[in-house]
This record gives C-alpha cells, sequence and structure tokens, in this order.
C-alpha cells in the first residue's frame, strides 16, 4: 500500500498541451483544455495572435474602406450633420480622419492588449474578493487570452465582408453579420433600439461563456462556471443598460 501511494504522489503532472492543441481546444473541448492552461499557463502566444487578428481586420478596413469614408458616414448618421455646410463636413472629415487613422494604427496593436488585461482583473475581482478563490494574475490572463479565441473567427468574417462588401454601407460598430445591428438601417432605426441590437451580439455571448468556464478552472474548479458567467453576464447587461441610455438621451 505504502508502495503504490509513493508511486502515485511521485507520478508527474501531464505536460502542458502545445498552443495549436489548445487553440483547436478551446472550441471543441474547452473543459479540458481551460483545466490544461490553469496547469500550464502561458500567454504569449494567444495574445500574440489576438494583436496579429487585430491588425489584419484593422489595415484591411484602412485599405478597403478608409478613414475618411468612415468619419464621413459617422459623421453624416450623427444629429449635428444637419447644421453642417459641405466644406464644414469636409473640414471635419480631413481632420477626423488625420486624428482616426492614427488612433486605428495604434489602437490595432494595442487594443488587444488593454482589452484582455481589464477582462483578466476583473475576473480577479470575480474570484477573489468575491468568491474568495485562490489564483493569480498570469494564471487568470492566460485563461482569459485563450477564452478570446473566438474572436479570430470573428476576424475572419470582418475581412472577407470588407473585401468583397460594399463599402458605402460598411459600419465600423458592426462589422460582421453576429448581431441583429447588422441587418438594420442605422439612420432610420431608432438609436436606443439600435444600440441595444448591437449589443447582442454571438461573440460577445461565446466570449462570456469562454471567460465563464477559464476563469472556473483557474480557481481549481472552487467557483462554478455559471456563477462566474452570471457575474460577467449581469456586469455586461449594466453596460448594455447604460449604453442604450446614453443613445436614448442623445437621439
Amino acid at each position: 500500500m505504502a508502495d503504490a501511494m509513493a508511486t502515485t504522489a511521485e507520478t508527474p503532472n501531464p505536460p502542458a498541451k502545445s498552443f495549436l492543441a489548445r487553440l483547436i481546444g478551446v472550441f471543441f473541448s474547452p473543459g479540458a483544455t481551460f483545466a490544461d492552461i490553469a496547469q500550464h499557463p502561458d500567454f504569449i502566444a494567444p495574445l500574440v495572435l489576438a494583436i496579429v487578428a487585430s491588425v489584419a481586420v484593422t489595415e484591411t478596413m484602412l485599405a478597403k474602406i478608409g478613414m475618411e469614408r468612415i468619419v464621413r458616414m459617422s459623421i453624416e448618421r450623427s444629429s449635428r450633420a444637419s447644421s453642417m455646410s459641405a466644406t464644414q463636413m469636409d473640414q471635419a472629415v480631413q481632420q477626423g480622419a488625420k486624428i482616426g487613422g492614427i488612433i486605428a494604427h495604434v489602437g490595432g496593436v494595442i487594443g488587444p492588449g488593454i482589452f484582455l488585461l481589464i477582462l483578466a482583473g476583473i475576473g480577479i475581482l470575480i474570484l477573489v474578493p468575491v468568491f474568495g478563490a485562490k489564483t493569480n494574475f498570469k494564471t487568470a490572463f492566460s485563461v482569459t487570452c485563450y477564452a478570446y479565441m473566438p474572436a479570430i473567427l470573428g476576424a475572419l468574417v470582418t475581412i472577407p465582408v470588407m473585401i468583397f462588401g460594399d463599402p458605402e454601407t460598411f459600419n465600423p460598430q458592426t462589422p460582421m453579420p453576429s448581431n441583429p445591428a447588422f441587418f438594420m438601417d442605422q439612420q432610420t432605426a431608432s438609436k436606443a433600439l439600435y444600440a441595444f441590437a448591437s449589443s447582442v451580439d454571438l461573440f460577445t455571448m461565446w466570449l462570456l461563456v469562454m471567460l465563464a468556464m477559464g476563469l472556473s478552472a483557474a480557481s481549481a474548479y472552487k467557483v462554478k462556471t455559471r456563477s462566474v458567467f452570471l457575474v460577467y453576464f449581469g456586469l455586461w447587461a449594466l453596460w448594455v443598460v447604460g449604453k442604450v441610455g446614453w443613445a436614448a438621451l442623445a437621439g
């Protein structure tokens, strides 16, 4: 009996899965994959992939759609368009395009990292102060980065939409058909309704589920997936309420 116990105690943990195995696993076997990530945290590869996807989408948008066209459409859809002359419109578009181009280039590179750090920080607050679980930031950030991998699919959908779609109808707020707002006319629809429709997004819901599964694994399953999901969902719902309320006031 003692020998059996010693043998069991000396059995090493299984080696970490490769990045490719984890990338496939988050889609087809997320439970086992997140358990492996929590056991062997690593965020560099998924973070780099997220940045590459973000840059690819941003640069495709700037090359195919153009920042001037995006700024012009944004102004035309706003309430101030009716009070602007053609000259004022052109000046506003030129100024907006210069600033917007810089923001787009920089945001494409640093945006994913900042967003994922915020999500992981929220995850730590959910696990530690709220539920009293123990984990570290590297583990939480690692599962968050892998939970973001469905966004790569979103990039693969968005890029063809921009390349083969009509540039005049492209809306950077709803770049792909993953929410009802993509199929709505922003100029004629209620701003509050449009804000709500753009928030009910397939990839957003997918991300919330993946975050819940990953952070549950990061807590060594001391916190249930459902509990983490409900907290994230509640925060998302508050954000949507604020977004819709702001849109209603602006409209």
